[in-house]
């Protein structure tokens, strides 16, 4: 009994700090650069258009199945990708600071694009390798402590870098956060490779079609499109209501050591909070009622955003608590979809399905959010918010389909 329980802490350790080394740039790209560029006075418009970088974490899937079938001379199939693709996030991160945002944009771009197709294949990996750590009884418990340690993760393009962008110039403050890319690197140095339980495909063809047609042959083709559609649409609503969140906290008249303190704090605990939530919750009720719960609860506590900006001057206090609530909801709601996906993936195929979800939830912050700047410019903050509330609607709707609540 001790072993086992000694070996299931020892995944959850190694969860985590995996969880840590996904989630750094993906807050660099939705975070620190956004807070960077607005400081240069770029504007929302262009800003927003940098969510469009983020498009290799929706087209992932389409080289997720090579990573399968052709592994690097070191390391073993999982590791040896993951290294790779950590130690290029620590050379990415830190050169993209040493460029000026009014005189070199096309370079920022490219090397933000870059370190998004380094990061989205690292996740493929990590979620691949997480897959086959984990027992199905470990998912719950698992998931939320990867979820809490890739939130944590923020406090370091988030919090960190904010603090110092005020002390040091930010072509100093990127590299500091590449450095923390290190945990990654280390963590892959000391775990241990799997058995691999993907199958080995005869052809180029095989490789791209044998997940799908998995896939498809355990979930109908109706059935198996509306689950894609419902991964696309579940949180799309908070998705977009935070897609412009530092721009947001800057343009109410918070400084950047405000969004390092009060609302990294803010973040941090009711993500934990809302994780741990979630897996107790889990486990006393089942998937899919959790799924209608967390799904009401991050859909209506957008209208919190809402109420802050219609305020004449908020304080700390009004940011603190709506921040607090509506990442409470993301925090529950990130859980459950990710235990929605595992339950749904296929440990033979577990890096291109895994993969295709994780790149279907991506796409509204990719795409859709990628409009939000110019919504905002055009309606204003209070009524953006409540079309963020409105665009939350169609994801419960499917619910009824996916996941009833009396099954």
């Amino acid at each position: 009994m001790a072993k086992t329980q000694n070996l299931f802490y020892r995944k959850i350790f190694i969860s985590t700090l995996l969880g840590i080394s996904s989630g750094m740039p993906l807050f660099v790209l939705y975070q620190t650069i956004p807070a960077w560029l607005r400081d240069s006075s770029v504007n929302l418009s262009d800003i927003s258009l940098f969510q469009l970088i983020g498009i290799p974490y929706t087209l992932k899937f389409l080289w997720a199945p090579f990573l399968e079938r052709f592994s690097l001379p070191f390391l073993g199939l999982r590791r040896g990708w993951m290294i790779t693709m950590q130690v290029a996030l620590v050379a990415s991160i830190a050169l993209i600071g040493l460029f000026n945002p009014t005189q070199h944009i096309s370079i920022i771009v490219i090397l933000t694009l870059i370190m998004t197709t380094f990061s989205a294949t690292q996740d493929i990996i990590i979620d691949a390798y997480r897959r086959e750590l984990l027992n199905d009884d470990e998912l719950g418990a698992g998931n939320a402590w990867f979820v809490n340690a890739y939130r944590f993760s923020s406090l370091v393009p988030g919090s960190l870098a904010f603090i110092l962008s005020d002390i040091i110039a930010w072509q100093y403050v990127f590299p500091i956060i590449a450095a923390f890319m290190f945990i990654g690197v280390i963590t892959t140095l000391m775990i241990k490779e799997h058995q691999h339980l993907s199958k080995q495909p005869t052809s180029f063809i095989d490789t791209i079609k044998e997940p799908l047609h998995d896939y498809f042959l355990r979930f109908n083709l109706k059935h198996g499109i509306l689950l894609l559609l419902f991964l696309m649409l579940y949180k799309l609503g908070d998705s977009m209501a935070t897609a412009l969140s530092t721009p947001f906290y800057k343009d109410l008249g918070f400084s950047n050591k405000v969004l390092g303190t009060v609302v990294k704090a803010a973040t941090l605990w009711s993500t934990v909070a809302g994780a741990f939530v979630a897996g107790y919750v889990m486990r006393k009720i089942s998937l899919n009622k959790s799924l209608w719960l967390f799904g009401f609860f991050q859909m209506f506590t957008i209208l919190g955003f809402a109420w802050l900006s219609a305020l004449s001057e908020p304080s700390k206090t009004d940011l603190f608590i709506i921040v607090s609530l509506e990442y409470l909801g993301v925090g529950m709601g990130t859980v459950a979809i990710i235990s929605f996906m595992f339950k749904i993936s296929s440990k033979v195929f577990a890096a291109s399905q895994i993969a295709l979800f994780t790149a279907i939830t991506a796409i509204p912050r990719t795409f859709v959010n990628a409009s939000t700047g110019f919504i905002i410019e055009k309606v204003g903050y209070t009524e953006f918010f409540l079309i963020c509330t409105g665009c939350a609607i169609p994801g419960m709707l499917l619910l009824f389909y996916i996941a009833p609540w009396k099954k």
